[in-house]
């Protein structure tokens, strides 16, 4: 299954695996108790692995780290935010249908 194609960062690992990761990386801040973050989860599994070697998928948890959501400014969950080259360059809000998340991806990779 996907998720195992799926990093779960925090505080202390966010920075680093941002500089040190090739790929694009799209990140999805998100919490347990949110029920559209969960509806989310199987669609980011699924495109995980079909975007596997091309980005990097990661997980953050707004309830156990506080400074990366403050930083990025998250207000609402889910959020994905899509980094390459360690910088910021999209943003999704709320739960997202596969195929806008795909647009996104796509545009980032330079893929049709």
């Amino acid at each position: 299954m996907g998720s195992n194609e799926i990093a779960h960062l925090d505080d202390k690992t966010f920075d680093d695996t941002l500089q040190k990761t090739q790929t694009p990386i799209l990140v999805d801040f998100w919490a347990e108790w949110c029920m559209p973050c969960r509806a989310l989860a199987p669609v980011l599994d699924e495109l995980a692995g079909e975007y596997s070697g091309k980005v990097l998928f990661a997980k953050v948890n707004v309830d156990e780290c506080r400074e990366v959501p403050a930083k990025y400014g998250i207000r609402g969950i889910p959020t994905l935010i899509l980094f390459n080259t360690g910088k910021k360059i999209n943003e999704l809000v709320g739960n997202q249908p596969k195929e806008k998340i795909r647009t996104m991806l796509n545009s980032a990779i330079g893929a049709k």
